[in-house]
Formats: C-alpha cells, sequence, structure tokens
C-alpha cells in the first residue's frame, strides 16, 4: 500500500488520539517518523489493564506500527534546531500537546508555515486550539460525559453511563487523518499547505450528528425505561432479555413483531404512535423474549427477516464467522512481546488491506538514519546523540 507514499509526517503525539492517526497514516505508505522524548511517549509505559507483554505496552503496539522513533530533547536549542530542519522537509505536522505547547517549544504553525509554506499542520486537542476550556484535560470519557453520551445511554433508571470503548478518541483520530488527507490534496491545487485543527469536542459532538440534530429542531428525547433504548427511537430498540441471554432487536414494524409473537396487540398501536406508546411496545416485547431462549428466537427471528443481533461477548467477537473472513485481526511477531493479535487497518483497497512493513519502533531507533538524511556529520549525530543518552 503506497498510496501516501513520498509523503513524510513528523508526529508529536502521545496517548491514542494523535499516534492512532498518524498510525492510518503510515498504513497507507506515508514515512512517519515520531518524535520522542529520551524517557519516551508516553504510551510506551502505561496499558490500560496493565497489558505488558515482555515488557512491551500493548497500547503502545496497537498504535505505532509502520512508524519511525526519533528521539530529541525540545529543551535543547540545538536539537531543536535540527528538528525545524526535519520539519522543512516535511509535508505534515501532527501534534497533540494542549494549545499553546508547540508555540512555546519554537515550532508553532506561524513560524513553521514561513519556513515551508507546502507544510500541512494538524493541531489535535482536546477542546479546541483557544476558548474557556482549551487548557482542560482532554480525556476519552470526560469527554463522553461533557458531551451528552454518557446521559444519552442506558434505560431511564441507569445512571449516566459511558460507552465502553474509547469511541471519541478513535473518532478523533480519524478525522485528524480525513483532515490531513484533504489539506494534502489542496495542497496540490494550490501549492500551499494548511492549518487543520480537530479535537475531541468537536468527535464527541459529531458522534451524535444524528439526535443532537433532532433535539436542535424541537425533539426531545427520553431514555427509555424498558430495554435498553436510544432516546430518539421507536420500540423495540435495543438488548432484551431471553429465558437464558440476551438479543438486541432494532427498527422492526409492528406488523412484523405481531407475526414473529403471534400477538395482534402489536396491530392495534399504529405505527404513528409507536413512538410515544414505546414503553408499552417494549414491555410487550420483553414479556415474549423471556419465554424462549436465545437459540429458538434466533432462529425464528432470521426465517422471518427481523433486524435482531447476538449480544457477543469480546471472546464472541474474535470468533465471529464476519470478522474471521474480514481478517480484522492480525497477528505481529515482535521481537520481545512475542506474538502480538490487534487490529489491523480498518478500509480494504482494490481488495488488499494494508499490511505491517515494520514493528512498533525501539525508542530512538531511526535517530541516526534520519540524522544522516538531513545532512548531519558523523561527529555532529554523535554529540546529538550523546545529549539524549543514546
Amino acid at each position: 500500500m503506497a498510496m501516501l507514499d513520498g509523503i513524510r509526517v513528523v508526529s508529536f503525539t502521545h496517548f491514542l488520539q494523535g499516534p492512532s492517526a498518524t498510525q492510518m497514516l503510515a498504513d497507507l505508505g506515508a514515512h512517519v517518523i515520531k518524535v520522542e522524548p529520551p524517557t519516551g511517549a508516553f504510551e510506551r509505559s502505561w496499558s490500560g489493564p496493565d497489558a505488558y507483554l515482555n515488557g512491551e505496552s500493548v497500547f503502545f503496539l496497537l498504535g505505532n506500527r509502520n512508524v519511525d522513533s526519533l528521539v530529541v530533547d525540545l529543551k535543547d536549542p540545538e536539537w531543536v534546531d535540527a528538528v525545524i530542519r526535519l520539519l522543512d522537509e516535511a509535508d505534515v505536522l501532527i501534534e497533540s500537546f494542549r494549545p499553546g505547547v508547540m508555540d512555546r517549544l519554537g515550532l508553532g504553525w506561524e513560524r513553521l508555515r514561513d519556513r515551508n509554506p507546502r507544510l500541512v499542520y494538524c493541531s489535535l486537542s482536546g477542546y479546541g486550539s483557544d476558548g474557556p476550556y482549551k487548557d482542560r484535560p482532554g480525556q476519552d470519557v470526560l469527554l463522553q460525559s461533557l458531551s451528552g453520551i454518557a446521559a444519552a445511554t442506558g434505560t431511564a433508571d441507569d445512571p449516566p453511563t459511558p460507552v465502553g470503548a474509547s469511541v471519541v478518541d478513535q473518532h478523533g483520530a480519524v478525522l485528524g487523518a480525513f483532515g490531513i488527507l484533504a489539506a494534502l490534496h489542496g495542497r496540490e491545487r494550490t501549492g500551499r499547505g494548511a492549518r487543520v485543527e480537530s479535537n475531541l469536542l468537536s468527535a464527541a459532538l459529531d458522534l451524535q450528528i444524528e439526535p443532537l440534530s433532532y433535539f436542535l429542531n424541537g425533539y426531545t428525547g427520553r431514555r427509555s425505561g424498558s430495554g435498553v433504548s436510544s432516546p430518539y427511537y421507536k420500540a423495540p430498540y435495543g438488548v432484551f432479555a431471553t429465558a437464558d441471554g440476551h438479543l438486541t432487536l432494532s427498527l422492526n414494524a409492528l406488523t412484523v413483531l405481531a407475526a414473529v409473537f403471534e400477538d395482534d396487540w402489536f396491530l392495534g398501536i399504529g405505527e404513528d404512535s409507536s413512538y410515544e406508546r414505546r414503553e408499552d411496545v417494549n414491555e410487550r416485547v420483553a414479556k415474549h423474549m423471556a419465554q424462549r431462549t436465545t437459540e429458538d428466537w434466533s432462529a425464528v427471528f432470521a426465517a422471518a427477516g427481523v433486524w435482531f443481533a447476538p449480544v457477543n461477548t469480546y471472546a464472541d467477537i474474535v470468533a465471529d464467522p464476519q470478522v474471521l473472513h474480514n481478517k480484522s485481526v492480525i497477528e505481529i511477531d515482535h521481537p520481545r512481546a512475542g506474538a502480538v493479535k490487534l487490529l489491523g487497518h480498518p478500509i480494504i483497497y482494490d481488495g488488499q488491506r494494508p499490511g505491517v512493513r515494520s514493528m512498533p519502533p525501539e525508542l530512538g531507533s531511526s535517530n541516526r538514519t534520519v540524522l544522516a538524511e538531513l545532512g548531519f556529520s558523523a561527529t555532529e549525530i554523535d554529540r546529538l546523540q550523546a545529549k539524549v543518552g543514546k
């Protein structure tokens, strides 16, 4: 996959939003250079459930394939000059520091744009580059809470419930990569780079484009007391208990429900009032669902064309036939961590999914190569390396 071959990306990113965005670009052939402090990026020494394989952070391994590592000391003027030389030849800079940090380091947009007018400069933050929240910590579950996602999730009697995955971080990563690609495309026509900005708050709101649009136009939703329905969808829409487990139903007409449950009560509701009476519908569905097993209902629903799905655990999904067919999970043979299973690039191009050209890098493994390509002499390289303990 060489669609981005020849594009050099210099990454000042950490945590998940930034590294995941750069990994998407690296998968497609971009030369991504991850700039790290001598102690290494945050994700090298942190992993959610303390998940380490032979000392290697799974959190680092999942978001840093196909990239190079350059260790620098951004407090040292000589190293800052070296980084600026690198950026003079770069196509893209992507950073996920808090607003103002890059300016204080001498690597702000205004300075670099004057030196390299073709540079695409992407900033990923928690809330935006300015405004009342710009200095607040930006993290996935905080944004799920602030943006309304947590308040909209669960049944009416549940407390606000965050989604069980870092959906805001990952959507922020996708928006960052999207913005960079759009700016690179625009540069082909204008010859000029651009400032690209995205943030976790914008990502969290974009995830709610449908319910927020309903609200903005006067439709006030409410969480359901039965089933786990969206605040804005008609019943049945959510998870229902069977005699031995759970199944999820989605957007099925009342005539379909009447047929599969052999219950003409549903026909008396009327589609026009199915939202207002969704609690009644959910309760009726729940009573029927509890009478038979998950396997029984799955067979009935499949035969009738009902929209339904099993409630899979992670163990179920990694063994799911469609997931296996799609080859969504890849395995790498890391020199220290050993066999590591990860999610692959999520998009297929001409029937092919981008693969792994290089392992997540050792800290500073590309220092000498990058510095030599910038024209530094062996003596200069040795001196710079000594400053960062390499």
